[in-house]
């Protein structure tokens, strides 16, 4: 939790990481190795992914330093920019006549993208804060509807609008039924949330928490209805007559059934409904804003592919399709077919994926034989070895299929092998 907040709840840092790359790194941390600095190393793999993979990475900086150097982009990089998806909603919401000059002149686009970047860096600003607040206010409710961990309700935020969730609904109910001396509490942590704070934006909030504090405080219950019903209760004691008495009864019960709000609750009500303001106002997605991409990872794919490791499914690939690692034209073959250019061990392997359970070891090598001396085969050193260097060749490469897991000894035949694996996963 202390890395999460330090790296990726703050605007301090420019980078950062969409929510299904967070929970590739944090479903790693929980459920393989629960380690902090391989948590890291996913983290700073994300940040190389991102800085080499995104041409448009060179303004994930400081917002005084990008502004700078959209100054110094080429007309490619505009182009990039043009072709963003964030970038396209927001040309299409504008104008006919800005549309056109967003789209055709990198000047206005050039100005436009300062702007775009530094109302990205005020969302920041705004929405870590607002974060903590309402992780203050759902962290201690019952059943956790948004998450007992703030990284928890940080990817519901980052998923959707986390006021369009069901879980949400759930847990403004349950703060509108605090007790006084928590919700007391709650403001308090969160009136320091905003002190700490440097968005400007967030000031006004500040003062109007702080207002509330104070009217909690020197809140005096009234007494009112109490006094109501004691007064009701005399009443109904003083009356015998049948007709009156009924009368009474349906007034005290329609009375109840429309119960006037204390004072604390009408105010319990009114902090429930600036939060749930301030949550709609600054905890919109980050996809939603402009330029994101900019700054946000979100290849998850790409980095569960280097920290997932499927050590079986590669080494299929790289015997059945030795090609795909060794970027080598020689090696280009179909599926079913076999290229005697391959290494012997991606030779030895095709062949033993049409055998059965048990390989004839004679079969065996007379079918790499064939491939390594086939005509089509241009290379002349093939053609001239012997039989006993083909020989040798196929009992290194059968070595090392035994080695890797394919193929064991069997007692029931001594010149044959048993198959260990079958498909390719």
């Amino acid at each position: 939790t202390k890395v999460i907040d330090t790296l990726l709840l703050t605007s301090q840092f420019p980078f950062k990481i969409s929510e299904k790359v967070l929970q590739v790194l944090t479903n790693i941390f929980l459920y393989h190795d629960f380690s902090v600095h391989n948590f890291v190393k996913g983290f700073q793999l994300s940040l190389l992914e991102h800085f080499c993979s995104h041409p448009l990475s060179v303004l994930c900086c400081e917002v005084q330093e990008s502004e700078k150097r959209v100054q110094l982009l080429s007309h490619n990089q505009f182009e990039n920019i043009r072709r963003l998806p964030s970038f396209r909603r927001f040309v299409e919401s504008q104008e006919v006549e800005k549309q056109a000059a967003l789209l055709t002149d990198d000047k206005c686009l050039k100005e436009t993208a300062q702007a775009l970047l530094k109302g990205l860096y005020s969302y920041h600003e705004n929405y870590f804060p607002i974060l903590r607040c309402l992780h203050a206010f759902t962290s201690s409710l019952p059943k956790y509807p948004l998450g007992k961990q703030i990284r928890e309700l940080h990817c519901a935020c980052l998923e959707r609008s986390v006021w369009e969730r069901e879980e949400y609904e759930s847990a403004m109910q349950l703060v509108r039924m605090l007790a006084k001396d928590e919700l007391v509490a709650i403001l308090e942590k969160c009136v320091d949330i905003l002190i700490s704070s440097s968005a400007k934006c967030l000031r006004t909030a500040l003062e109007k928490l702080e207002r509330y504090v104070h009217l909690l405080n020197n809140l005096e219950e009234a007494s009112g209805d109490q006094e109501k019903s004691i007064s009701s209760l005399e009443d109904l004691q003083k009356k015998t007559d049948l007709y009156h008495l009924q009368k009474t009864l349906l007034e005290m019960k329609e009375s109840r059934r429309v119960k006037k709000l204390t004072t604390f609750e009408m105010l319990r009500f009114e902090i429930v409904d600036f939060i749930d303001g301030l949550v709609r106002n600054y905890l919109a997605p980050a996809e939603m804003q402009t330029l994101h991409e900019v700054m946000y990872f979100s290849a998850a794919n790409t980095l569960q592919e280097h920290l997932n490791a499927t050590p079986r499914a590669a080494l299929h690939t790289a015997l059945n399709n030795p090609y795909f690692y060794l970027k080598d034209d020689a090696l280009k073959c179909g599926a079913e077919s076999i290229s005697g250019a391959a290494p012997d061990i991606c030779i030895a392997y095709k062949l033993h994926l049409e055998c059965g359970r048990l390989i004839n070891l004679v079969d065996w090598l007379e079918a790499f034989s064939t491939v390594v001396t086939a005509a089509g085969n241009t290379d002349s050193r093939v053609k001239n070895q012997t039989d006993d260097i083909i020989h040798a060749r196929f009992i290194r490469a059968v070595s090392e299929l035994e080695f890797l897991g394919f193929i064991k000894p069997t007692k029931q035949k001594t010149d044959h092998v048993a198959r260990l694996t079958w498909g390719s996963c």
